[in-house]
């Protein structure tokens, strides 16, 4: 892991404060100018994000984001020194890649999967009902506590109004819509993110959990990720002919995401529907 950056004193103090005394941080990761600690003192634990160089604007704009979602687990965030910092609760439980660990690894029980799909795809429908989109849904943003599916990362969420940034394209590549990936190669800002976009990328994010695969399958349009540039692989994606895989390790999970990768933004479900058709017997 690269050399640990450094905790703004206003980020230590504020993780004291909610964590109590004897505070001790465990680093988790450290990656593409963001870090993430754990803290935990005798009053519970915490998550101390700090964003440098590149990572600037975005932690500072997910503190923004939180702060505006007035989410339940955000304690507090700034700036100091050139660094962006914020504090939230420690959420414990899984992610919905976790979740869907034993399915993937073999084993046959794929009720509790379904369930925590239907959990994640509530928690999304939420979000859009408060007039926001989450704009990169990926396997670990969720995470399934006791009380619930919480989502992270909100550094690019995104209603109308609000400030997007310069740096904005787009999420995970691969589990770009369509339509959201040609927008995006226009360079206009901002792009307007649409909860189709994200109902896109949901159902995306529920397949790669299931499967272990992305959903697309780059091979049999002539494309090796490998080489392609996040550039080159949006313009791809944008001409929406890049198939879905044939693959189906589940099929009845898979044919119902299947139509939410394959129809016009227009036709897709709702986020709460893709969660009621996940349950349906």
């Amino acid at each position: 892991m690269s050399t640990p950056s450094p905790i703004p004193a206003p980020a230590r103090a504020a993780a004291t404060e909610h964590c109590g005394r004897d505070l001790v941080l465990t680093e988790i990761t450290d990656r593409r100018g963001s870090a993430v600690w754990k803290a935990a003192g005798h009053k519970g634990a915490a998550a101390v994000k700090v964003g440098r160089g590149d990572g600037v604007e975005i932690t500072a704009r997910e503190a923004a984001a939180l702060a505006a979602l007035n989410t339940d687990y955000f304690v507090g965030g700034g700036v100091t020194h050139g660094l962006a910092w914020l504090l939230t609760d420690w959420l414990e439980g899984p992610s919905t890649w976790e979740v869907f660990g034993p399915v993937r690894a073999g084993g046959v029980d794929r009720e509790q999967a379904v369930a925590a799909a239907a959990d994640l795809c509530a928690a999304v429908a939420g979000l859009h009902a408060s007039g926001w989109v989450h704009a990169d849904l990926q396997p670990s943003h969720g995470i399934h506590t006791d009380t619930g599916v919480q989502l992270i990362d909100l550094a690019w969420a995104w209603r109308p109004g609000w400030d997007q940034g310069i740096k904005f394209n787009g999420g995970l590549t691969h589990l770009l819509s369509p339509e959201l990936a040609a927008a995006i190669l226009t360079g206009d800002k901002p792009v307007a993110v649409t909860r189709a976009a994200d109902v896109y990328a949901l159902a995306g994010t529920i397949w790669t959990c299931a499967t272990g695969r992305w959903p697309l399958d780059y091979q049999a349009a002539g494309i090796s990720p490998k080489t392609c540039s996040p550039h080159e692989l949006r313009q791809h994606i944008a001409t929406g002919r890049v198939p879905v895989t044939a693959d189906r390790p589940w099929p009845d999970l898979q044919n119902v995401l299947l139509p939410v990768l394959l129809d016009d933004p227009a036709d897709r479900p709702t986020a709460s529907e893709l969660g009621k058709t996940l349950q349906a017997p």
